[in-house]
C-alpha cells in the first residue's frame, strides 16, 4: 500500500487510487456535458480540490485536505458547474498543457529512478495538474456534438404534443412569476412558453436576459408574469429519447381570487 511513498512522501497507494478514481469520475462528467453543449465552469474547482487533497499528507498539512475536500464538493454542486458553450472549445492549449504535463511527470519520475538527488514531489505534482486539466480541456473539446441542434421556433407550438403522464417540469411561484425547474433526468430543449391568458409565444430567457435554449437536469429558469396570471405554458423536447414535442400545463388560483397563490 505504500508504492508511492518513495514519489509522494506521504501518499499510500491506497491514497492515490482513491484520488485517481476522483480524478476519472470528473473527467467522465465533463465529457458528459461536453456531448450536450456544456463545458466546465465552476467545475474547474475540481482541480484544485485534487490538489489540497494530494499536498495534505505531501507537506503535512491536515487543513488542505479540508479545502481540499470543500472544493470538490462545491465543484459537484455549485448551480453553474456547467456553462453552455457558444461554440467548440478550444483544444491547443489543453493539448500543450497535457504534453507538457506528461513530459514534466516522465521526467520526474526518470530523475527519482535514477537517485539523483533532488526532491521531485513538486514537479509531479505540478505534472499531475497540467495532465489533469489538459485532459478535461482535450475531452471537452472532443466530445462537443459536431452538429448542433436546429432550435426550436414557433412552429413547436402547432406541432401534435403530449402532457407527459409524470411531468419533466415543477414550478415555484414567487411575487414576480413563475420559476420553473427541470426534474428530470436529463436536458430539455425548451421551445417557447405562454401565460394560461394569452394565446403568445415567449422565449425562456437566463438572468441576462439571453434565449435560454437549453435547461439542463436541475437547472432553473424564470417565467415572468403579472399577479393576475393563473398558469403557464411551457413547450420543450427532451433531449434524450424520443424527440418529440411536450407541454408542461400548470394552473393555479390568481391572487386577486385568493389571498395567496395556491397551485391546483
Amino acid at each position: 500500500m505504500d508504492t508511492l511513498t518513495p514519489l509522494l512522501p506521504g501518499v499510500s497507494g491506497l491514497f492515490g487510487l482513491s484520488l485517481l478514481l476522483l480524478a476519472a469520475y470528473w473527467l467522465g462528467r465533463v465529457w458528459r456535458e461536453a456531448r450536450h453543449g456544456w463545458r466546465p465552469g465552476a467545475a474547474w474547482w475540481t482541480v484544485p480540490g485534487l490538489l489540497g487533497l494530494l499536498l495534505a499528507p505531501v507537506l503535512e498539512v491536515p487543513a488542505l485536505f479540508g479545502m481540499g475536500a470543500a472544493l470538490l464538493l462545491l465543484a459537484e454542486f455549485w448551480p453553474l458547474g456547467y456553462r453552455r458553450a457558444r461554440r467548440r472549445p478550444g483544444w491547443t492549449w489543453p493539448l500543450v498543457a497535457a504534453l507538457l504535463g506528461a513530459a514534466l511527470g516522465a521526467s520526474a519520475l526518470h530523475q527519482s529512478a535514477s537517485g539523483a538527488g533532488a526532491d521531485q514531489t513538486l514537479p509531479l505534482v505540478a505534472a499531475l495538474t497540467l495532465l489533469q486539466c489538459g485532459m478535461a480541456g482535450l475531452i471537452a473539446s472532443v466530445a462537443f456534438p459536431r452538429t448542433k441542434r436546429s432550435e426550436l421556433g414557433f412552429r413547436t407550438r402547432w406541432e401534435p404534443n403530449r402532457v407527459p403522464e409524470w411531468p419533466d417540469l415543477s414550478v415555484t411561484l414567487t411575487e414576480r412569476g413563475a420559476q420553473i425547474r427541470n426534474v428530470s433526468r436529463s436536458a430539455l430543449r425548451l421551445a417557447g412558453w405562454s401565460p394560461r391568458s394569452v394565446n403568445g409565444w415567449l422565449l425562456v430567457r437566463d438572468p441576462q436576459g439571453q434565449p435560454l435554449n437549453t435547461l439542463r437536469a436541475g437547472q432553473s429558469a424564470f417565467l415572468p408574469l403579472a399577479h393576475h396570471e393563473g398558469g403557464v405554458r411551457v413547450w420543450y423536447v427532451p433531449v434524450r429519447g424520443p424527440q418529440e414535442t411536450r407541454l408542461f400545463r400548470a394552473d393555479w388560483t390568481p391572487v386577486q381570487a385568493q389571498g395567496s397563490r395556491v397551485l391546483n
